[in-house]
């Protein structure tokens, strides 16, 4: 990925389209920064998840990681540090 696809992605929430003329955070929600991966940079929406939930890590759908289309990468919340998920690895 080159630096202008990096600035692209950074701070649009994942899920939403590139296009969105508002891709970025909205007020009331919580979220989470993924960090390293195909994914960093993006946040991810957490609002009204429970602890059970947003504890466990998630496999989020991705062209853009190992596997390419179809594949997911896998983000774990970081020890002591919720707001930032870091990856752990893709899957097709």
């Amino acid at each position: 990925m080159d630096s202008d696809d990096e600035q692209l992605l950074r701070g649009r929430v994942y899920g939403r389209d590139v296009d969105d003329p508002h891709p970025g955070p909205r007020p009331g929600h919580a979220y989470a920064e993924l960090v390293g991966g195909p994914l960093d940079g993006l946040l991810l929406d957490i609002t009204g998840w429970t602890l059970d939930e947003s504890g466990t890590g998630v496999c989020l759908q991705t062209d853009l990681g190992h596997f390419g289309p179809g594949g997911r990468a896998l983000y774990d919340p970081r020890p002591g540090n919720p707001a930032c998920w870091d990856w752990s690895g893709d899957s097709p």
